[in-house]
């Protein structure tokens, strides 16, 4: 059939024929009478040299005269006037006749298959009448052309339907097939038997579920339909067929189209196990259904542009249904903070999708368009974020200074967002006008001292822009705090929380740089330093040794209010103190060994220096009630977020209980 379709023997003829009107095929008259055909039983097909025995030729030979025959009408040049019609071309018909009589007697999907030199030589016959016919239909003045046309044009016109039904049927072998699920390895594959050889192999268990001989088939059916003139109808009921399977593995995959009004009535835990399963079928799709499909697209149709327009439509058909619902899901405008990594599931899948099939689509930018709206949803979920911190003015504090409930949110939040860095960054890029430009906002270290902006990526402005919020926002809270020494523990909690929360994945830290996390060392070093002003200035002063001396003696009524100054300094802290809570354990262990290292020292040298001036015994005991052991015990107490209880002291050696 490959000389054939080349145009071997026969010269170089059209590829298409043109349709027969039903007026042209039931007016026809023209009829040879030089053979009768055989009466033949249903499983027998009349043999090319059966035939031909009564003329004394080969199949060969009649294939060369009718070749002759389509090369003389070709050649002619006054088309009012056909050349001779041989006495081959009844016999030619007739015998085409009783072949599509015989194939037509076997079962739907299984006409072709079981001889293949006989189906060949078939398909090369319907293949030369398609070439006959279109010959012929252009003597249109000459009335014997006409009526052998009209014969030519009955026989090819059957033989072109018989091919559709079964090309159709072939393609429906999928409904009898897909009992196995190509994502489920672990099904048990039944074995099918296949009409398509004598061998009887097993039937594919996985999509596209067809037999290998029925590619086959359906390559030689298409092939000779196309050349045949036949395109449309081989490429239209190929279409409808191959969606309905499509449709069908999508459903097996358990992916429905849901009903909008029911979509926007489920609660968000619900419809995230929705965008689960879409996630799981695109990927699925991507991975698998597409690849598969275009390999059956371009292993039945040879010409590649065929092939290649018949899968554009079935994937431009099928991603407009995967797209129904992300834009189902848009519709929603109910853009709360927790959908963001949703959102980003599905941009990612649709970025996925592009890359698999994008060039593939009839509209180009389906996907894209989508996408587009998709990432519009992200940004606008991270403004709902930034105006929520803007917007959370409570007036009551956290209690003991404890991280705030909207730190520990906002920064687990960022530390997950930070996961889909690139993503957000493609986001920011492609969004750049509506973020950046419409509020020209910039955040502190993203520019440089002569104030202008630097490389900083798209995202990365967006994430600072997020934390100067929460900064602005825990330093308007730390202000709720009467006392300043609880003030600067509230903000060095909050701000170890985000240091340490930025260190931990390298992901966010990434994003914020190390420039960020040097000045929020430097914020925190501070705030360290404004809490032992604070708090531990006052109690330093009664260790002092001026004014202590009058007349050059020291006064020992002052010094007795000096150690009572610090006796009740120190009990009111340790009281307040250990019901302070300082959740981080490097921070509070910082915190108790700076505090150790100012007041022990001091108190030491002040109770060296001076406790000779008490009498032994209850004098000692009553304005010298710690040993700096003692002090250090009790420092050692701060910030554990407890009830205080210090022991009473019966002797100037007594330890803490």
């Amino acid at each position: 059939m490959e000389k054939i379709l080349n145009g071997e023997k026969s010269g170089s003829f059209p590829r298409f024929g043109r349709r027969r009107t039903k007026f042209e095929l039931e007016t026809s008259s023209f009829k040879l009478e030089n053979v009768k055909p055989k009466e033949l039983d249903d499983n027998h097909v009349t043999g090319s040299d059966e035939i031909m025995l009564e003329h004394g030729l080969s199949y060969d030979q009649m294939l060369e005269q009718v070749d002759r025959f389509i090369e003389s009408l070709v050649s002619a040049r006054d088309k009012s006037i056909s050349p001779e019609i041989p006495d081959i071309v009844e016999p030619f018909l007739k015998m085409i006749d009783s072949r599509i009589a015989t194939y037509e007697r076997r079962e739907a999907s299984a006409k072709f298959g079981h001889n293949q030199d006989e189906d060949s030589s078939f398909f090369e016959a319907v293949t030369r009448l398609s070439k006959m016919v279109h010959c012929l239909d252009e003597f249109t003045k000459d009335s014997v052309a006409n009526g052998c046309s009209n014969r030519a044009g009955s026989v090819f016109q059957h033989a072109m339907s018989m091919l559709e039904t079964e090309f159709q049927a072939i393609l429906d072998i999928w409904k009898r097939n897909c009992n196995v699920t190509i994502m489920d390895s672990k099904t048990p594959k039944t074995p099918k038997q296949s009409v398509f050889n004598s061998n009887q192999p097993e039937i594919e268990t996985e999509f596209p579920y067809f037999p290998p001989g029925s590619k086959v088939v359906m390559k030689e059916v298409a092939t000779v339909m196309i050349f045949a003139g036949h395109e449309s109808e081989c490429c239209v009921a190929y279409t409808a067929l191959r969606l309905n399977a499509l449709h069908a593995e999508f459903s097996k995959q358990e992916y429905e189209n849901i009903n909008m009004e029911d979509f926007q009535r489920m609660e968000w835990a619900t419809q995230e196990g929705e965008i689960d399963n879409w996630v799981h079928i695109v990927k699925y799709c991507t991975t698998n259904l597409f690849s598969v499909e275009r390999k059956l697209c371009y292993s039945i149709f040879e010409h590649a542009p065929i092939a290649q327009r018949l899968f554009c439509d079935l994937a431009t058909s099928l991603t407009i249904k995967l797209l129904n619902f992300p834009n189902a899901l848009l519709l929603i405008k109910q853009y709360s903070t927790e959908k963001l990594f949703k959102f980003l599931d599905i941009y990612e899948t649709l970025c996925d999708l592009i890359s698999v099939i994008g060039n593939d689509l009839s509209a180009k930018d389906l996907i894209p368009k989508t996408q587009c709206k998709i990432g519009e949803a992200a940004v606008s979920i991270l403004c709902e974020l930034k105006d929520s911190i803007k917007n959370d003015n409570g007036r009551i504090p956290v209690a003991n200074g404890a991280v705030h409930p909207l730190t520990r949110y906002t920064m687990n939040y960022l530390k997950y967002a930070c996961e889909y860095k690139d993503t957000l960054e493609k986001i920011y890029r492609q969004h750049k006008d509506e973020t950046d430009g419409s509020t020209k906002q910039e955040p502190k270290n993203a520019t440089e001292n002569n104030g202008e902006s630097t490389n900083t990526p798209h995202f990365a402005k967006e994430l600072m822009l997020v934390m100067d919020l929460l900064d602005a926002n825990i330093d308007t809270k730390s202000k709720l705090y009467r006392d300043p020494s609880l003030r600067y523990i509230f903000l060095m909690n909050n701000g170890r929380y985000m240091l340490q929360k930025i260190k931990s994945s390298n992901n966010i830290n990434e994003v914020m740089g190390d420039e960020w996390l040097w000045k929020q060392s430097s914020d925190l070093r501070q705030y360290h330093k404004n809490y032992q002003r604070e708090t531990w200035g006052k109690v330093l002063q009664c260790m002092s040794h001026e004014g202590l001396q009058v007349n050059g003696k020291v006064s020992k009524s002052t010094l007795k209010e000096r150690f009572k100054s610090f006796n009740a300094m120190f009990d009111e802290i340790h009281k307040t103190q250990t019901a302070w809570i300082v959740s981080d354990e490097q921070l509070k262990s910082e915190l108790r060994v700076s505090i150790s290292a100012v007041v022990i020292p001091a108190y030491r040298a002040f109770l060296g220096r001076f406790s000779s001036h008490f009498n032994k015994g209850k004098q000692q005991e009553k304005y010298m009630k710690y040993q700096p052991e003692d002090i250090e015990g009790l420092i050692d107490e701060l910030f554990e977020g407890t009830v205080a209880s210090i022991g009473r002291r019966h002797g100037f050696n007594v330890v803490k209980n």
